[in-house]
């Protein structure tokens, strides 16, 4: 087995870190100059148009070739060869070959994408605090809530008592009142009955009929 065949036999084996992972060639466009790569390394999302991209088969590592991003995918990668022939003669690369990539501007790009990370992560640590300390809070609320409910019933209830005990005895002094109503009427009507037996008469006489009717009498 040459060199070429051991290196794509090993392809799942190669290590990939940061700017440096490796593609097989899906296709080449010679007159354009493009070269079409499919890799899963996710950190070519890295790679901006324009960038720098070294080129190399494992086989000749010291012979690279260099190319600029054109455009990319999440699984593919499009790439400008500045010499396109030079690049075949030193690469030595086909449709289906496996070839190692470098990108020192990606370089660049991560150490600013691991800054941002790093404050992000400090970002994400005190937010996490702050929201398990909200999180505790509203834990904490429901039992503030049912100690609340709790006391609350217990004055209710005894609200509720007192509230009774001032409706029964409001109840009891209306019986009696009504009862001294009635005996208080009783004793107006007996004596209204009494007024009414010793009634005396302002009159020493009554007027009969005849007195009052002037053709019945003369006048003088």
């Amino acid at each position: 087995m040459n060199q070429n065949l051991l290196a794509q036999s090993v392809e799942s084996k190669t290590p990939e870190s940061g700017s440096h992972f490796a593609g097989r060639v899906s296709r080449t466009n010679p007159v354009a100059g493009l070269i079409r790569i499919r890799t899963d390394h996710t950190s070519i999302k890295f790679l901006r148009y324009r960038d720098r991209v070294d080129v190399w088969n494992e086989s000749y590592p010291d012979s690279r070739c260099l190319a600029y991003v054109e455009g990319r995918t999440n699984d593919y990668l499009l790439l400008r060869a500045a010499n396109y022939a030079s690049c075949v003669r030193k690469v030595h690369f086909t449709a289906g070959s496996f070839l190692h990539f470098q990108s020192k501007d990606m370089d660049q790009t991560l150490v600013t994408v691991k800054e941002l990370v790093e404050v992000l992560l400090k970002k994400r640590l005190a937010m996490e605090t702050k929201k398990e300390r909200h999180k505790r809070d509203l834990e904490g609320h429901v039992e503030k809530v049912d100690t609340v409910n709790k006391r609350y019933e217990i004055l209710r209830q005894k609200l509720e008592i007192e509230w009774n005990k001032e409706l029964a005895a409001l109840e009891e002094d209306k019986a009696i009142i009504f009862t001294e109503f009635k005996n208080s009427e009783a004793r107006l009507n007996e004596i209204d009955t009494k007024l009414e037996a010793y009634k005396i008469d302002d009159h020493n006489f009554k007027l009969d009929r005849w007195s009052l009717d002037p053709a019945l009498y003369y006048k003088k």
